[in-house]
C-alpha cells in the first residue's frame, strides 16, 4: 500500500527488452522527492489494477517492438481495450499521460504508444498531460529527460483538480467533467531540432549536483578535442546534474554444489523453442568482398518446425567466449567461471518491488550466466554509468563517468556511447581503476536477445529444410574500441562453421559448400504480413539488394513449386529488382537465371553499385535508380492491377530511397502533386499491399 501522507499515481509499463521499465523506474524513485508515491505495475499484471474504477493519475511508459507493435508485455491489455464493445465513456474518469518509445529508423513509430493512446481517447480517456514520443535513433534521452521534468507540476495539478472535483456537490462535478482540464502542457517532439534543452538545475533529492569546488580536484586534461576519457570546457568546468543512484537490489551467492546448467529452452519465454542441426553451409561471396555473406541450412524435418515465405525465425546465440573470459578476469572471478551461483533480491533494498531479473536462471554457472544471460555487449545506459562511477577510484575518470551520465554532457553521451557502440568491455578498458561487482552487472545488463533472420526457402520446394543468409557484421577498432569485433550472433554462426567452410573450398578458392553437424537452437517470429499474396494470379514486385534478397528466394521458390503442380491455375507476373556492388564479388544468388528460364520470375533487374562503365550513358547503381527507369510497369503493377510491393534490406540507406522513388514514380504517373502521391503510397501500405521487412 502507498504511504497515506504521499498523493498516489498509477504508473504502468510495457517493455520488451527493459528500456520501458528502466525509466517507469526512474519516475518511480524521484516521484518521492516531490511528495508523490507511485504505485507501478507491469502492464501485463491487470488482476493488481483496475482502470475501470481508477479515480487517480495515470502514468504509461510503452515501447514499441516489431514491425509497429505493441511489446509482449502489453498484448493481453491493448486486446482488451479494442474490445468493440465498449462504450465510448468506457474510460471518461480517466485521466493520463502516456511516453511512448519507439525509432524513427522504423516505419511504424513509436506505434506501440500510439496505439494505446488513440484507443483510451476513442473510449473517453483525458490527457493531464501531453503525450511524449521518445526516438532511440537520436537517443531516447532527448525527449525522456524533459518529460520526466514536466510531469511533477502536471501530476500535482491533476491531483488538485481531483481534490477539488471531489469537495464539489455532484451538479458542478458534472458540468466540470465536460470541461478542459486546465493542466500543465509541455509540448514535445522527437526531432532533435526541436528541442530545446536547458539546464533548471537540480530536480530535487533525485539529483546530485557536482560542485565546482569538487571539479577542481580533478587536473584539466590536455587534450584539446573530446573523447571517451577526456572533455573539453565548457563541460570539464561545469556543474553536473547527474541521475540518482539507482538502488542496490541483487546480491550473488556462490555455491559449493555440482549439477548442470539449465536448458537453452529454459531462456526463451516466446514459445517452444527447437534444437536443430546444421546441414549445409555455403559462402556467398568471395574473398575480396567488402561482406562476407553465408547461407546456412537447417534440418527441421524431425520437429514441428512451421513457417511460411517471408516468415523470421530467431537464433538463440551465446555472447563470444574470449569476452567472456575477458569479463571474467576484470572482475577477478577467473577462477570461479565454473561455479555455480544463487542470485536472490538483496534483503533491505529500497528498489520497489524488487525481484531476480526473469532470464537469470535460479541454478547455474556464472560462465553460464555471462555466455548465455546477459547482453555483454549492451550500450551501457546512464543509470548504468551512474552505478559504475561509485566503483571507479581514479577521481578523473569518476568525474569523466559523471560527465557522460549527465543532463550536460547528452551530447557526449551520444557521440562516444550510444553512436560509438561502446560496450561494457570498452568502459573497463578505458576507466582501469572502475571494478563493478558481479551483483551490479546483473541488475543493469539486459537479457541477451535471440537474433531474428529472415527464412530463405520454401517448405513447399524444400520439405524439411529452412535456409537463412546474413552478412557476417563487423565493428572494426577505434577511438572508443581497442579492439574489432564481430557480431554476437553472425559471428558466432560464422566460427561454428568455418573449420569446414575452410577445408571444402572448391578450386578456385572462391565459394565453399559443407555438411555439419553442428546444432543451433532456434524458435519460430512469425511475419503477419510479410507473405505473397494469397490470390496467384495477383502480380508483385520484390526490391531486395543485398541480403535483402533472402525472403523473395522462399518466395519464388514457392511460387516455381506452386507452378509445377497446379499448371491450370493462373499466375500474375513477379519483379525482382536486385543489387550489389560487384557483379562477380557479391552477386549472391546468380541462379535466379534459373527462375526467370522457367517462368517463376517474369522480370529481374540487376545493378551494380561499384562497377565501372565505359558506356555513354552509365548503367543505374541502386536499385531505386533503376525502379524509376521502370516506373510505368511499376505504376501500371501497383494502380491497375491492383499488385503487392515488398521491399527487404536496410532502412536508412535503401529502403526509404526505394519509398522517395515509388513517391516519385506515382506522381509521374498519376499526373499528381508529390502530396497525392505520399498519400497513394500510405493507402497501399494501409492495405497490406507495400510491405517492409527492414532493418537499421
Amino acid at each position: 500500500m502507498c504511504c497515506e501522507s504521499k498523493r498516489r499515481f498509477l504508473l504502468l509499463y510495457a517493455t520488451q527488452k527493459g528500456q520501458a521499465k528502466a525509466i517507469a523506474e526512474e519516475i518511480w524513485q524521484q516521484a518521492g522527492a516531490h511528495g508523490l508515491e507511485a504505485d507501478m505495475h507491469c502492464i501485463s499484471e491487470m488482476d493488481k489494477y483496475n482502470l475501470e474504477t481508477e479515480k487517480d493519475p495515470v502514468v504509461i511508459v510503452i515501447s514499441t517492438t516489431g514491425t509497429g507493435d505493441p511489446p509482449d508485455t502489453a498484448r493481453k491489455f491493448v486486446k482488451k481495450i479494442q474490445d468493440k464493445t465498449l462504450p465510448p465513456d468506457h474510460f471518461a474518469h480517466l485521466q493520463y499521460g502516456l511516453l511512448g518509445l519507439g525509432d524513427s529508423e522504423y516505419m511504424f513509430f513509436c506505434n506501440g504508444g500510439r496505439t494505446v493512446d488513440r484507443r483510451l481517447q476513442e473510449l473517453g480517456a483525458q490527457h493531464f498531460y501531453d503525450t511524449g514520443l521518445a526516438d532511440d535513433s537520436v537517443g531516447l534521452e532527448l525527449v525522456v529527460d524533459p518529460w520526466i521534468d514536466g510531469l511533477w507540476l502536471a501530476l500535482k495539478e491533476a491531483l488538485q483538480l481531483q481534490k477539488e472535483k471531489e469537495d464539489m456537490n455532484n451538479a458542478v462535478s458534472s458540468s466540470l467533467s465536460t470541461g478542459p482540464h486546465a493542466v500543465h502542457e509541455l509540448k514535445l517532439s522527437s526531432e532533435v531540432q526541436n528541442l530545446k534543452l536547458e539546464d533548471e538545475g537540480a530536480r530535487g533529492s533525485d539529483i546530485l549536483s557536482q560542485k565546482l569546488d569538487d571539479i577542481n580536484l580533478v587536473a584539466p586534461a590536455r587534450d584539446t578535442e573530446p573523447s571517451l576519457v577526456h572533455s573539453v570546457p565548457p563541460l570539464s568546468q561545469s556543474a553536473l546534474n547527474i541521475p540518482a543512484l539507482p538502488p542496490e537490489y541483487i546480491e550473488v551467492e556462490f555455491q559449493d554444489i555440482q549439477g548442470e546448467n539449465p536448458h537453452l529452452s529454459s531462456l526463451i519465454s516466446e514459445g517452444r523453442t527447437f534444437e536443430v542441426p546444421v546441414t549445409r553451409a555455403v559462402q556467398l561471396t568471395r574473398e575480396d568482398a567488402i561482406k562476407t555473406a553465408l547461407l546456412l541450412e537447417l534440418d527441421i524435418a524431425d520437429t514441428a518446425f512451421e513457417y511460411q515465405p517471408g516468415d523470421a525465425f530467431c537464433v538463440i546465440c551465446p555472447n563470444n567466449v574470449s569476452e567472456v573470459e575477458k569479463l571474467l578476469h576484470i572482475l577477478g572471478l577467473s577462477e570461479k567461471g565454473d561455479d555455480f551461483v544463487c542470485v536472490k533480491v538483496k534483503q533491505g533494498t529500497k528498489k520497489k518491488g524488487a525481484v531476480c531479473p526473469q532470464h537469470i536462471p535460479e541454478r547455474s554457472t556464472l560462465k553460464f550466466i555471462l555466455t548465455w544471460c546477459l547482453e555483454i555487449r549492451a550500450i551501457p545506459k546512464k543509470a548504468f554509468l551512474r552505478a559504475l562511477v561509485e566503483c571507479t577510484s581514479d577521481a578523473r575518470e569518476k568525474r569523466r563517468l559523471q560527465e557522460l551520465c549527465s543532463r550536460q554532457g547528452a551530447s557526449d553521451y551520444t557521440h562516444f556511447i550510444r553512436d560509438s557502440n561502446v560496450c561494457l568491455l570498452d568502459l573497463l578498458h578505458a576507466f582501469p581503476s572502475c571494478k563493478p561487482s558481479l551483483s551490479l552487472l546483473i541488475e543493469h545488463l539486459p537479457k541477451l536477445q535471440a537474433r531474428s533472420y529472415s527464412v530463405s526457402s520454401s517448405n513447399l520446394y524444400q520439405p524439411g529444410r529452412l535456409c537463412f543468409v546474413f552478412n557476417v557484421v563487423e565493428f572494426p577498432a577505434g577511438p572508443s574500441r581497442p579492439v574489432s569485433r564481430k557480431g554476437v550472433c553472425t559471428g558466432w554462426l560464422a566460427e561454428l562453421v568455418a573449420p569446414l567452410l575452410h577445408t571444402s573450398k572448391n578450386s578456385q578458392g572462391t565459394k565453399g559448400e559443407i555438411f555439419s553437424t553442428e546444432k543451433v537452437s532456434i524458435f519460430p517470429r512469425p511475419n503477419n504480413a510479410f507473405h505473397l499474396p494469397a490470390d496467384p494470379s495477383v502480380p508483385f514486385i520484390m526490391v531486395g539488394p543485398g541480403t535483402g534478397i533472402a525472403p523473395f528466394i522462399g518466395f519464388l521458390q514457392h511460387r516455381q513449386k506452386l507452378r509445377e503442380e497446379h499448371t491450370d491455375w493462373e499466375f500474375g507476373e513477379t519483379w525482382l529488382f536486385f543489387g550489389c556492388r560487384h557483379q562477380d564479388r557479391d552477386y549472391l544468388f546468380k541462379q535466379l537465371q534459373c527462375f526467370l528460364k522457367n517462368g517463376t520470375l517474369t522480370h529481374l533487374k540487376v545493378c551494380f553499385s561499384r562497377e565501372s562503365s565505359t558506356a555513354e550513358v552509365a548503367p543505374p547503381k541502386y536499385v531505386q535508380d533503376v525502379l524509376r527507369l521502370c516506373a510505368k510497369e511499376v505504376a501500371r503493377v501497383l494502380l491497375k492491377e491492383r499488385g503487392y510491393f515488398y521491399v527487404c534490406g536496410d532502412k536508412k540507406h535503401m529502403a526509404d530511397d526505394v519509398s522517395d522513388a515509388v513517391v516519385d514514380i506515382l506522381s509521374m504517373e498519376m499526373e499528381a502533386d508529390k502530396l497525392e502521391a505520399m498519400k497513394s503510397l500510405a493507402m497501399l501500405r494501409e492495405a497490406k499491399r507495400y510491405l517492409q521487412d527492414v532493418w537499421s
